[in-house]
C-alpha cells in the first residue's frame, strides 16, 4: 500500500451549505475538528459514521459538471447504497438534489447534489 485516502474533495460554491446536504444524507459531523484540516469559509468537513471524510472546497465562479455532456464532464461521482430507493429519492429531493437520471430498472438512480455534482442512490 502507498497510500490511505484521507478524504473526498468536492469543488462548491458553498462549502457549509453542501457539507450540510450530505450531513442530511449520510448523517456524521460538519466541521469536527481535525488536525489534517484548518477550517475556514473556504473549506468545509463531513467525518461520516462509517470513517469517510468528505472535504468541501469553495471555487470562484464554480461551474457544475453537466451529465453527460463530456465538454464539462462529470469529473467523479459518488455511489450510496439504500434499501428504499423511493424512499431515498424523496428524501433527498426534499434536501435540494435534482434527479437527473432514472436508469432501466437497475436500481440505480442519479441525481445532482445542490452544486450540482451527480451522485447515485443504489437499490439493495
Amino acid at each position: 500500500m502507498i497510500a490511505e485516502l484521507q478524504c473526498v474533495v468536492l469543488d462548491c460554491p458553498e462549502p457549509l451549505q453542501l457539507a450540510r446536504f450530505y450531513e442530511a444524507l449520510l448523517g456524521g459531523t460538519v466541521n469536527r475538528p481535525d488536525r489534517r484540516w484548518a477550517l475556514d469559509k473556504g473549506w468545509a468537513t463531513l467525518h461520516t459514521p462509517s470513517g469517510l471524510v468528505l472535504a468541501f472546497q469553495r471555487v470562484e465562479d464554480y461551474q457544475p459538471p453537466r451529465r453527460p455532456d463530456p465538454t464539462q464532464p462529470q469529473q467523479f461521482h459518488l455511489d450510496f447504497g439504500v434499501p428504499d430507493l423511493n424512499r431515498a429519492q424523496r428524501q433527498v429531493l426534499a434536501l435540494g438534489a435534482t434527479l437527473l437520471d432514472v436508469s432501466d430498472g437497475r436500481g440505480r438512480h442519479i441525481y445532482a447534489d445542490p452544486a450540482g455534482h451527480p451522485f447515485c442512490l443504489v437499490g439493495h
